[in-house]
């Protein structure tokens, strides 16, 4: 319910004394920053295959040791976001995101696997504490029932920029300009996200307690669990299976995950919508059972060019993942939101931290296909247990 206080509209949700005039700002500002934070992965991600096997000359299980040693900063993220709970969460994004940049400018000096780990773990660690901000930031402004909506409206801004930090690498590659200068982009593109947080209203502060385990979240925690897991498979491997296993080079990774994000840009708010029609319990299974499909192809399938259609595929998903959140934002009370979402951060990655180890041990021990069958597996117990624990009526998002 709106309500007119000293000439302003105030409207009711995670942070009611926000206007709309300030909301709508705010708003903006995030999505800025979204955008741009999405330039900077898309360079990081875009190029990662590629830099790591052709550039590093790395083995599958040292990307698997690499991604463990990345993912661990998740875990890390949760203690760092609990020292920092009560501060404007606006701050704290600016904070982090100059710690991407310190990381990603790092990637143009490396050259042995020590200092690669220390970059890697550098920027992963600014990432990951701020993963949690900005949908906890989209809630705080979201009207009341139209959360989905909103963070369909922030999923989607990511999208236009992760595709455009594709577009400008490939366009780069294309000019026969090295790798590591590209690294470059990616750095300068999220101190312009630090410096769009300044517009974001400072009133919303983390005010719950510091952590929050309890088991009226446990479902939560196990589904941001097996997303992880099924997730650092993709992360970790699906690339360089295109690379290591059929040749793709750098500009057709780059060109494929364009075509994803521009998928994505159109998806999120409709997504997004549908999820607020609908909710969290069908979406999730359509989800996880189409992931486990996905996954079967990854191990089984050999001509490139169905492998590059479940490759969209699989990214393209994603967009359902932003469930996870609603269904959080209808369960927990409004001061244990962001600590919340940050436990489910933290569980997230306690899998990332173990599968890309185990996957790569599978690779080489037994053949990529058990690699991917075990991202498939995770996808088949996640449909499981939405489908048993899952209520079918949920309470309206605030």
């Amino acid at each position: 319910m709106a309500e007119r206080r000293t000439g302003e509209i105030l409207t009711e949700g995670l942070h009611p004394r926000i206007d709309a005039a300030t909301r709508r700002r705010g708003m903006l500002f995030l999505a800025a920053a979204v955008a741009l934070v999405g330039v900077a992965m898309a360079v990081q991600m875009g190029l990662n295959a590629n830099f790591l096997r052709q550039d590093l000359k790395l083995d599958f299980d040292e990307i698997g040791y690499l991604e463990a040693f990345r993912e661990s900063c998740g875990i890390l993220a949760l203690g760092v976001l609990a020292l920092l709970a009560g501060l404007a969460e606006p701050l704290v994004a600016t904070g982090v995101l100059m710690l991407v940049a310190a990381g990603l400018s790092g990637y143009f000096f490396v050259h042995d696997y020590v200092w690669l780990v220390v970059m890697s773990m550098t920027w992963s660690q600014g990432l990951h504490v701020w993963m949690p901000l900005p949908n906890s930031m989209a809630m705080a402004m979201a009207e009341p029932g139209r959360t989905g909506y909103r963070l369909g409206q922030i999923r989607s801004s990511g999208s236009i920029g992760y595709a455009v930090g594709l577009g400008l690498a490939l366009a780069v590659t294309l000019l026969k300009v090295g790798m590591r200068p590209i690294y470059l982009v990616g750095a300068a593109a999220s101190v312009l996200a630090a410096a769009m947080c300044f517009g974001i209203p400072r009133k919303i502060k983390t005010p719950g307690p510091r952590l929050v385990f309890s088991r009226k979240y446990l479902l939560y925690y196990v589904l941001c669990f097996l997303e992880g897991w099924r997730k650092q498979i993709f992360i970790a491997f699906a690339g360089i299976l295109l690379v290591a296993r059929h040749g793709t080079p750098v500009w057709k990774i780059l060109t494929l995950q364009i075509s994803v994000q521009a998928a994505g840009f159109i998806a999120f708010p409709i997504v997004g919508r549908v999820i607020d029609r609908f909710r969290e319990r069908r979406i999730l299974l359509f989800y996880y059972a189409s992931l486990t499909l996905l996954f079967v192809g990854y191990a089984f399938i050999r001509r490139p060019g169905v492998l590059y259609a479940i490759y969209i595929a699989d990214n393209a998903f994603f967009v359902f993942a932003m469930s996870l959140e609603t269904f959080v934002g209808r369960i927990a009370p409004k001061r244990e939101l962001t600590p919340t979402l940050s436990m489910g951060v933290a569980m997230n990655h306690v899998a990332a931290v173990i599968m890309p180890l185990v996957g790569g041990i599978l690779w080489i021990t037994f053949g990529y296909e058990w690699t991917f069958l075990m991202g498939a597996a995770a996808a088949a117990v996640s449909v499981a247990v939405v489908a048993i624990w899952v209520p079918r009526r949920l309470a309206p998002s605030p």
